[in-house]
């Protein structure tokens, strides 16, 4: 065998071996370019990282959150090596992490989280994750527009340019309620455009969004909207269905549905939107959901990795 065919056909098998067999039974869902992501706490999971890792195997996860916070505290290097070859060869990646900074309070409290984000951003650096995701609170009950806009961009600007030095992008989070933009005395940013006015606040190019399916459907947008993105300005996806018996004014957060459970949101356009764009980042669930919370942990993992694989046939 020439050495050229040698070395395609060994990256096929590599490629097949790490690929979930129900994706190989679907050629249609190989063609994607995003992955499909585990964070155990989502959907009420009690998992550390070994376990996620393990579980995201099991189930043909593609991605999983990095745990720094665990990582920085009882890893070793030769921990971390062995876990980062065992994500290796099962074909997994990692995910996004939240924010580990507390920037919607005051001065004081920020600044004490603040100076210890380079150290957590080294620890993702070790690990390989490039990604961290926070949301937005949509109203304010002393800041006006305009003052929010300022500290939040001053504050996640100083953020992101930490994060910048060790490779990692920050992705910021919309809410979308109505009944959360009139929650407080002064609303704040609930729409895609409104988010990117706050990207370009912070001055940073390694900041964009943090798109939801949930999010995206309050704030009344479109495929459209989604065709506008470019895929690059995406750090992660989170995909969930409304609960019926409440319009799009009146949805709250913290109850939702897994995707695909009610057909409030027409997660059809949503993932149209993203094959439309290339997104090539991950895709998680983060539905808030009481009944899937106490249900047994197996059965949960099995019923949400389920689910992902219907969302993601929606466009095969």
């Amino acid at each position: 065998m020439k050495r050229r065919t040698f070395i395609k056909s060994t990256m096929a098998l590599s490629a097949a071996a790490a690929t979930p067999a129900w994706a190989m039974s679907n050629p249609g869902l190989l063609e994607r370019k995003y992955q499909i992501s585990l964070n155990p706490g989502m959907i009420g999971v009690k998992a550390n990282l070994a376990q996620t890792l393990d579980y995201a195997i099991k189930y043909g996860y593609e991605a999983i959150s990095p745990f720094t916070n665990e990582v920085m505290e009882s890893y070793s290097s030769e921990q971390l090596i062995a876990h980062d070859e065992k994500m290796k060869k099962h074909g997994i990646s990692y995910c996004s992490a939240n924010i580990p900074v507390e920037f919607r309070r005051d001065k004081d409290t920020f600044q004490e989280g603040f100076k210890h984000l380079k150290k957590f951003c080294q620890t993702m650096e070790k690990q390989g994750a490039t990604r961290i995701n926070t949301w937005i609170i949509s109203s304010h009950s002393e800041l006006t527009y305009m003052q929010n806009m300022k500290e939040h961009g001053e504050r996640l600007g100083e953020c992101a340019k930490v994060m910048k030095d060790h490779g990692i992008k920050l992705g910021l989070e919309y809410l979308g309620m109505r009944t959360m933009l009139n929650q407080n005395r002064y609303p704040f940013i609930s729409s895609m455009q409104e988010c990117r006015d706050l990207i370009t606040a912070t001055g940073q190019d390694n900041v964009g969004f943090v798109l939801d399916s949930f999010h995206w459907y309050c704030a009344n947008e479109s495929l459209a909207d989604l065709r506008s993105v470019n895929p690059d300005e995406i750090v992660v996806v989170d995909v969930n269905d409304a609960r019926k018996g409440l319009t799009r004014e009146t949805q709250v957060d913290g109850k939702r549905e897994l995707p695909l459970a009610t057909g409030v949101i027409p997660l059809k356009d949503f993932m149209q939107g993203l094959v439309d764009i290339g997104y090539n980042g991950t895709i998680r669930t983060e539905p808030f959901n009481q009944e899937l919370n106490q249900m047994d942990d197996e059965k949960a993992l099995k019923l949400n990795v389920e689910t992902l694989q219907k969302v993601i046939s929606l466009t095969a």
